[in-house]
């Protein structure tokens, strides 16, 4: 028997706590593909370890060095602080406009959520620009306190772990808010109206019912946003924060010792499996506390829960959904907008780039599609089918979103050199780079909306004789819809902005916006950068629209 038969029948036949608890197996519609897509998942691995392999001892070296651990514990500090900060922010956001009589509710769902569609190299240009020494900020202070002969020289840098912070922060909270306002969509209002009745009061009621059905919401979206601080190079780097990510890029992009760079590229899938490691205790121990392993919903029909009216606090609420939009979206597009202008006055043609345009959301779109198509098995056998097969399955999932898009890339360059030379360069292999990436966003919005649906729903499916793949098509699916849009939007919005796998494998004069604006942004040309950042803008807002629109109808 090969030992590919002995894995399959392994996991047929797997004992009860080994790879899967308890009696029930998936079906090979389900672990199939997601061994499939454990295989492409380990490229990059694979490639990082041979690379750090074939250095010998050098590499040990490298990594146990002091650098090394100071660069561990910057990286770490700065992950917990965008992890808390992004969770501060999206939480009221998501409860006021989803359960409250908030004014324009759908307008700031939209809003909300469009700084995912803003590079973090262009929000952390802006905040340079707006709010650094001698920047816009500092340019009004003087105007304003001039007049009373009062000089102001410089004012705090926003240099370094702060602007760091500050930047992931406002630009990363929607993966927290997508998740938890999904889960808010879906929960069964039935309990905190039983709650109620019983005679406790909102806040006895949030805290003892809906914040235990949110808990899955907020770690599933906490966990996407310490890995997205994992491996953001834009802001860290124009911050001039040094983390492992922009280490790693300079290591790379300098060819300056890329045995180093791969030795540290291992050193984060470490830590994003601690990060996710953390983020399942986290789960299972609420789980093992009381909490219950699945949080009831409905059975598929959402209902409206009832507007939980202001009153006074409503201009509050108001004020601070408008201070997090017009930080996180008003001051980035006001300074692209000034660029714009300064641009256009200056003789700079208005290239808004269509042809880039309309390759951005065909590759985005694509890539949506195909993730969230690897992610459902994924995130079926995670809820469905806990055991040792299903989690490190999940957690293999999140190491590309860890990882840097330049080692992805690297990883699948070195996959195509060597064993398919005709996918080299071709839209196949871009596609493979993006599921590899953004399969956590994924993953985590299918987990979030299926830990919420009755499994009864699809025992009693099978036991009237349904096969698995149309139980999957016909009732899992269905339920899990809001968790579906939700990571095809987060997934679409992430590709829309995505440089360094795009740089690499793209095809031939295949340029999208973010290449584009990178390439002007390169050149210091910053007023033809700027109308396609605004047309990413633009575009990405579009599908974010269309789902809020959908939400809306479906809960009416």
């Amino acid at each position: 028997m090969t030992s590919v038969a002995k894995l399959v029948a392994s996991i047929s036949r797997s004992p009860s706590g080994w790879l899967f608890e308890g009696v029930a197996r998936p079906s090979a519609v389900i672990w199939l593909p997601a061994l499939i897509i454990a295989a492409l998942l380990l490229t990059a691995p694979v490639y990082l370890a041979l690379r750090t392999l074939g250095a010998g001892s050098e590499a040990i070296d490298l990594i146990f060095r002091a650098r090394t651990v100071e660069v561990i514990a910057r990286t770490v500090a700065l992950m917990a602080a965008v992890m808390l900060g992004c969770i501060a922010i999206a939480a009221p956001l998501a409860w006021l406009t989803v359960r409250t009589d908030l004014p324009a509710r759908g307008f700031w769902r939209v809003v909300t959520m469009l700084p995912l569609a803003l590079p973090s190299y262009i929000v952390g240009f802006a905040i340079a620009v707006g709010l650094g020494p001698r920047g816009i900020l500092q340019g009004w202070l003087e105007s304003a306190f001039g007049p009373f002969s009062i000089t102001i020289d410089r004012i705090p840098s926003i240099y370094g772990f702060p602007g760091a912070a500050f930047t992931l922060i406002i630009i990363s909270f929607p993966y927290v808010l997508l998740p938890i306002r999904t889960a808010l969509w879906n929960m069964d209002t039935s309990l905190e109206e039983s709650a109620r009745a019983l005679g406790r009061n909102r806040w006895e009621t949030f805290r003892s019912v809906t914040l235990p059905m949110l808990r899955p919401a907020i770690l599933a979206g906490g966990l996407l946003t310490a890995l997205y601080a994992l491996s953001d190079f834009g802001a860290v780097a124009i911050m001039r924060y040094e983390t492992f990510t922009w280490s790693i890029f300079i290591q790379y992009g300098a060819a300056l010792n890329r045995t180093l760079a791969a030795a540290w590229s291992l050193g984060l899938i470490v830590l994003a499996l601690a990060v996710v490691w953390g983020e399942h205790t986290a789960r299972t121990g609420f789980r093992n506390r009381g909490g219950g392993r699945y949080y009831l919903s409905g059975g598929g029909v959402a209902r409206r829960p009832e507007a939980i009216p202001l009153g006074r606090w409503r201009w509050p609420a108001l004020a601070y959904c408008g201070l997090v939009s017009l930080v996180s979206l008003g001051l980035p597009v006001a300074v692209l907008i000034y660029w714009t202008i300064r641009g256009v006055a200056a003789g700079e043609p208005l290239e808004l780039l269509w042809r880039a345009a309309a390759n951005s959301v065909g590759v985005s779109a694509l890539a949506a599609i195909l993730t969230v198509l690897c992610a459902t098995p994924i995130a079926v056998l995670a809820v469905r089918y806990p055991g040792q097969f299903s989690r490190w399955l999940e957690r293999l999932g999140f190491i590309g979103f860890a990882l840097p898009g330049i080692v992805i890339a690297l990883g699948l360059v070195y996959f195509g050199a060597n064993y398919a030379p005709w996918l080299y360069q071709s839209l196949a292999m871009l596609a493979v780079a993006y599921v590899t990436l953004f399969l956590p966003a994924a993953v985590g919005s299918l987990r979030a909306s299926l830990v919420q649906v009755r499994p009864e729903f699809e025992d009693a499916a099978r036991s009237l004789g349904k096969k698995p793949l149309i139980v999957l098509l016909t009732i899992t699916l269905p339920l899990i819809r809001p968790g579906i849009l939700t990571g095809a939007a987060l997934v679409f919005l992430l590709t829309m902005k995505e440089l360094p796998a795009t740089l690499i494998l793209s095809p031939i004069g295949f340029t999208t916006l973010a290449s584009s604006i990178w390439a002007a942004a390169e050149e210091a040309f910053f007023a033809r950068a700027a109308a396609p950042a605004l047309l990413l803008v633009v575009v990405s807002s579009v599908p974010l629209a269309l789902i809020t629109m959908r939400e809306e109808r479906h809960l009416k």
